[in-house]
């Protein structure tokens, strides 16, 4: 597995090694060593999630204040452009973004550590997304930053508006304090 660190160090991108033929191809999707070995400590996932949706559909940008879920995410049909915004008070890439494509043909994955908002834009027709989680979803702690938020200023690869859910569309501006020392979406 070839291991790339991203604007935001800990969040990586992970590229794995493809054996392919003209039978088709294989891959290791998840070791558990391995991927210990390129976060530089162990993880325990809890929980998959499979989401399917169409071209223009964001979701996002999602975080749970309590139970924070480090996410191991990849697609297996269609392509992505994924992102990971560092919400987390006092470090150094607080309020920074970083976002990749994704697709069933690169098979790459991104780990986003516990602590960062996460969010995607489907780019193909339709797109399979899989997700690990380090955490379960606890709804009653989820919270939603603005997709568009003019602070955190996304490039989305996006030309007119996206299609959202009724809570994402509800999301909430993300504000700095004014030391700029540290930041949170405000709820």
């Amino acid at each position: 597995m070839n291991v790339t660190p991203t604007a935001i160090p800990d969040v990586l991108l992970l590229t794995p090694k493809v054996f392919g033929d003209d039978r088709g191809f294989f891959f290791e999707s998840f070791n558990g060593r391995a991927f210990a070995a390129s976060i530089g400590h162990d993880t325990h996932f809890v929980q998959d999630n499979h989401s399917r949706s169409g071209r223009g559909v964001l979701r996002g940008l999602h975080y749970q204040v309590e139970q924070p879920q480090g996410k191991l995410v990849r697609v297996v049909a269609g392509a992505v452009f994924d992102v990971a915004v560092d919400i987390r008070p006092g470090s150094p890439t607080c309020g920074r973004w970083v976002g990749v494509e994704l697709t069933a043909d690169n098979k790459q994955q991104l780990w986003i550590p516990p602590g960062l908002a996460h969010g995607f834009l489907v780019l193909s027709e339709t797109a399979e997304f899989l997700y690990k989680t380090t955490d379960y979803y606890a709804p009653a702690h989820e919270r939603c930053i603005l997709w568009n938020d003019p602070v955190l200023d996304i490039h989305w690869p996006l030309a007119g508006q996206p299609i959202l859910s009724a809570k994402d569309a509800a999301g909430m501006p993300f504000t700095v304090t004014p030391t700029g020392a540290t930041a949170h979406a405000a709820h």
